[in-house]
């Protein structure tokens, strides 16, 4: 709803409110605090970090500080070549241009006023290698890790990950610290590393519901959320915003539902929606994504799409729609004991491996499996047109499972009964026999596994070039020669597992200008409404440049919006 008038009575009054605790939001609430606002984060929950907080937390930044730390001084124009290569006419250029130049500003603007840093991966190949302009790392930043403790008893507050990404239910660990932990067998330094973390998640058992050392995207959630209460930062939390109000035109205040009561707060100088776009929303899923529809998503189940409904009854627009309007994971689905659904991405630790394929119910490939998440289930949408694809089975033998895991099921796992009695996993003891069980074609899988064999003992994929580019090669296995990411399929049993299209965010978003200011359908700003994340349409056009380019553009128009707003404040 959106309630216009001319005058009225407030029952709080701030300068600044954003509306969703997520790395966009809680950047925003804080660069306004920093910068002399009287600020309110309303978050509709009972917990902080939304998606952000079950991510990498990593944040793709071109032309960052850490590159000219290590003396990279030219990364502002090659970002410049592959974000138009990418985007095109996808989206405006001026959103573009906008992000290559306030996201170096928002992490010194981090460092420097409240001490958030982050460290470069150095080597983090961007997704679309073949494109002018393409880095081969530098751009993703990832979060450092954060002492839980230090929040007290608002630890509870910072909505955990994935369980089934953490060990032992509760313990986080990086990828680099996973890939040293499979060496523990085998190396003296990996076992130490190994008994440090588990004493250590042993010892935040005696008084916590789950490990206190928080990486990722925990890590980023925890530390600007600590920034907040070290300002003392208003924090709402379980309120539910039903109304923007207008006044003469411009957005001047919400109505908000909290402890049973309608609220009306004043927000003088701006509101930020941030609220993480609709992915959790199944009606707006089968609106605006492609057939068909996603039945799950691994991303906060409270993103629905509420602020942008309360922008759109505001006279706000959506902006123009994309290929398919989603960023995508492919996911396994299973089912915990409680009954709740699991729904488990396939980032990179599986279909970039040697020895899987990725097959269609023809039994044939249909795409490089080591491309980035977006691009595999693009290919399924696009490969479902002409033979079914939704779902993809990943396909491969019980020596890669062993070796490498597969979804849920980790590497070395022993035993798989459970997963099997699930149906997570189906296993037989030959090719045809484990078409028939999954429903492919049997002469089809059987000759994508010949073909495949073939590529593994040449090294060269002659169907979809697999491990023929930087980015899948930093995503394969450098011991596996002559080609890290292509491998045998010939000791059985053999194993496959069911992949789905799941939105990890939706690239359908508010019409913005590059101030991150909302606008209408004439593009006339709606004064005192700003979007970021997931609520502002994709500046990237739907496009994914690289790791953490939800993340990224979030964190940097969060942090023109606050800016764009205190400058407004200066001139009231």
């Amino acid at each position: 709803m959106m309630a216009e008038t001319k005058s009225a009575s407030w029952d709080e009054d701030y300068d600044f409110v954003v509306l969703g605790a997520g790395a966009g939001g809680m950047t925003a609430a804080l660069v306004a605090s920093i910068e002399g606002m009287r600020t309110l984060l309303i978050e509709k929950s009972d917990q902080i970090g939304g998606t952000t907080a079950r991510s990498s937390g990593t944040v793709w930044i071109p032309d960052n500080p850490e590159q000219r730390r290590l003396g990279i001084v030219d990364d502002e124009a090659k970002a410049r070549v592959y974000l138009d290569a990418l985007v095109g006419d996808r989206a405006d250029p001026s959103l573009r241009e906008a992000f290559i130049s306030a996201g170096p500003q928002m992490l010194e603007y981090l460092e420097k006023r409240a001490d958030i840093r982050f460290q470069i991966y150095r080597r983090h190949p961007d997704y679309r290698q073949e494109l002018p302009g393409a880095a081969d790392g530098g751009r993703p930043l990832e979060p450092l890790s954060f002492d839980g403790r230090t929040l007290g008893r608002e630890f509870r507050r910072v909505r955990a990950p994935l369980r089934e990404l953490m060990l032992f239910g509760g313990m986080m660990v990086t990828r680099a610290e996973a890939a040293r932990l499979l060496r523990a067998g085998r190396s003296w330094e990996s076992f130490l590393l190994g008994a440090g973390l588990t004493l250590r998640y042993l010892a935040d058992r005696l008084q916590y519901s789950r490990g206190t050392r928080l990486v990722l995207g925990n890590a980023l959630a925890a530390r600007l959320f600590k920034k907040l209460l070290d300002r003392r930062v208003v924090i709402w939390y379980e309120a539910d915003t039903t109304a923007l109000v207008k006044d003469n035109g411009r957005v001047c205040g919400l109505t908000v539902e909290r402890n049973g009561k309608t609220v009306r707060v004043r927000a003088q100088h701006g509101i930020v929606l941030a609220g993480g776009g609709f992915p959790a929303n199944p009606a707006m899923r089968g609106r605006y994504l492609p057939q068909p529809v996603a039945e799950h998503t691994a991303a906060f189940e409270g993103c629905v799409g509420g602020t942008l409904q309360l922008a759109l009854d505001a006279g706000a627009v959506l902006g123009s729609p994309g290929e398919d309007n989603a960023l995508w994971f492919p996911s396994s689905i299973g089912r915990r004991k409680d009954g709740s659904t699991i729904v488990y991405p396939h980032i990179v630790l599986d279909r970039s491996k040697p020895g899987l394929v990725a097959v269609n119910s023809a039994g044939r490939r249909f795409v490089d499996e080591a491309v980035s998440y977006h691009q595999f289930v693009r290919a399924m949408y696009r490969a479902h047109r002409e033979s079914p694809c939704i779902p993809a089975m990943l396909v491969c033998d019980r020596r890669f499972l062993r070796k490498y895991g597969l979804g849920m099921i980790r590497p070395m796992t022993p035993v798989l009964t459970s997963y099997v009695d699930s149906g997570y996993l189906k296993v037989a003891d030959s090719i045809e026999a484990l078409a028939q069980k999954i429903g492919v074609d049997a002469r089809g899988l059987a000759e994508t596994v010949r073909l495949n064999n073939e590529s593994a003992r040449s090294g060269i994929d002659a169907e979809f070039a697999k491990g023929g580019n930087a980015y899948d090669l930093n995503n394969g296995d450098p011991d596996n020669l002559p080609n890290p990411c292509l491998g045998p399929i010939e000791v059985g049993p053999f194993c496959a597992v069911a992949v789905y299209p799941t939105p990890l965010g939706t690239s359908l978003g508010l019409r913005t200008n590059a101030h991150a200011e909302v606008c209408d359908a004439t593009g006339r700003v709606i004064a005192g409404l700003y979007a970021c994340g997931n609520d502002m349409d994709s500046v990237m056009g739907g496009e994914y440049p690289g790791a953490g380019a939800q993340l990224g553009p979030a964190m940097a128009f969060g942090y023109v919006a606050a800016m764009c707003a205190a400058r407004s404040s200066d001139l009231a």
